[in-house]
């Protein structure tokens, strides 16, 4: 199938300073970025504890096509388009469960977990006939290649392609981090996530995920909120840990300036840390010393003063590390998008951990928290904005020629740059000119 626009066409959507916005609004742009980006991608599908029997499976979709995420018979981790060989039907409708093998509820095609086709009804009728069964085409058609890091299942529709550990480059260490919190080095994912559908394209999500000048401004009322309740409080009682949360997103823009965001080759970016007094709720004091009985002070201090909070993985994944948060990004139209939020357990820590990083997603991240509906009010008066407008180009001025080339990769100066936007174009013009490879 031919691409709907030539290299050309992409490279006049992106300057230096600013994107065209087509790359937004433009459908047949939002065609070529399944198949360019999406279609060629390392993109996260699963975390390894989700799947961790022989026939466990759940069901996610890369860019818009749905796979199923399976642990095949030999313990290996298989992802199947989830697509019927006959008809083209999804043969698998539920989000997770365990099978021994999958059966099509239209004709009853039945495919093994490894996807190859392993009965037909009435199979002696396609005798004689041109069809050949055994043709690998007929199964549930495996991604190319999967990999893991750390337990986080990646996938690409590309056969070749840069090794997964390249492609993550810097990121590995907000993986690691992820997993060295966990006093056992493993996290798992318990429960399902929040999901959200968001009526704007899937790049504004990604752009606002390492944007600092945003937080001040879209997230006022509920700062004012937490500060309006931190006041009522009696005088000299501790605020609980919500509103400290919700009013740190009132700070003032040196705070922001002075936060470190550095930016990776393939479109990847990471946030610095906050730096905050030393965590005196009971929960993590209780849990911070389970980590230092497993791995001694020094190490300890090392995980819990890891200097990045927030990381993107482009072009579908951001992690927050201190409290175990994975966003997951799909598109679904060039004005729709899904937005997926995973909590993960700390293996070995105790159980008031995960309840403390689950309410923090209650707060943060759930499709009726007064932050998230801010963001998502935000994207979409965005969106329809360009829709509505003449304005063609959308600025990414702010700081360029300021940031600072070091080993980690690009660092934005100050920390409110627009430096992450336009890594993201960058990236994502390499990706739909098909220049150096995947993204670089």
């Amino acid at each position: 199938m031919a691409f709907n626009k030539t290299p050309k066409e992409f490279r006049d959507l992106v300057r230096p300073d600013r994107v065209h916005r087509d790359v937004y609004l433009d459908r047949e742009v939002f065609r070529d970025e399944l198949r360019r980006i999406h279609g060629r991608a390392w993109l996260y599908v699963a975390h390894e504890s989700q799947v961790p029997s022989a026939g466990d499976f759940m069901t996610t979709a890369m860019g818009v096509t749905p796979v199923v995420v399976v642990r095949h018979k030999d313990a290996s981790i298989r992802v199947l388009r989830n697509r019927c060989g006959h008809k083209g039907a999804a043969v698998v409708g539920k989000r997770c469960g365990s099978a021994k093998s999958f059966r099509c509820m239209y004709h009853g095609w039945t495919y093994d977990t490894d996807g190859s086709l392993q009965a037909v009804p009435q199979r002696k009728a396609y005798d004689g006939t041109e069809i050949d069964l055994n043709d690998p085409a007929h199964g549930m058609t495996p991604a190319p290649r999967v990999g893991t890091y750390r337990g986080f299942v990646f996938a690409s529709f590309a056969a070749e392609g840069p090794e997964l550990e390249t492609f993550l480059g810097p990121t590995t260490t907000a993986l690691d981090n992820i997993a060295d919190r966990a006093p056992d080095g493993e996290v798992e994912v318990v429960g399902g996530p929040f999901r959200l559908i968001q009526r704007n394209n899937w790049k504004m999500v990604i752009e606002n995920l390492n944007d600092l000048m945003h937080p001040m401004v879209v997230h006022i009322s509920s700062t004012e909120a937490a500060e309006q309740e931190e006041a009522e409080l009696p005088e000299g009682q501790k605020p609980p840990p919500e509103i400290p949360l919700l009013t740190s997103n009132g700070w003032s823009y040196d705070f922001w300036n002075g936060l470190r965001v550095v930016c990776c080759e393939y479109g990847h970016s990471l946030m610095g840390a906050i730096n905050t007094p030393p965590d005196t709720d009971p929960v993590f004091v209780e849990y911070a010393d389970v980590l230092e009985k497993r791995h001694g002070p020094h190490r300890t201090d090392e995980i819990l003063s890891y200097p990045s909070v927030m990381a993107l993985v482009y072009p579908n994944i951001s992690l927050h590390t201190s409290y175990q948060q994975l966003r997951v990004i799909h598109p679904i139209d060039v004005d729709r998008t899904l937005l997926e939020v995973w909590t993960f357990r700390l293996k070995g820590a105790p159980e008031g951990m995960y309840r403390r990083c689950r309410s923090y997603a209650n707060l943060v991240n759930s499709p009726s928290s007064i932050g998230n509906a801010d963001d998502v009010e935000a994207f979409m008066r965005v969106h329809r904005g360009l829709e509505n407008d003449t304005m063609e180009w959308i600025s990414q001025h702010r700081n360029v020629g300021q940031d600072q080339q070091t080993n980690e990769g690009v660092v934005a100066v100050p920390g409110t740059s627009e430096l992450p936007m336009r890594n993201h174009f960058k990236a994502w013009l390499a990706y739909m000119t098909e220049e150096q490879g995947n993204g670089r």
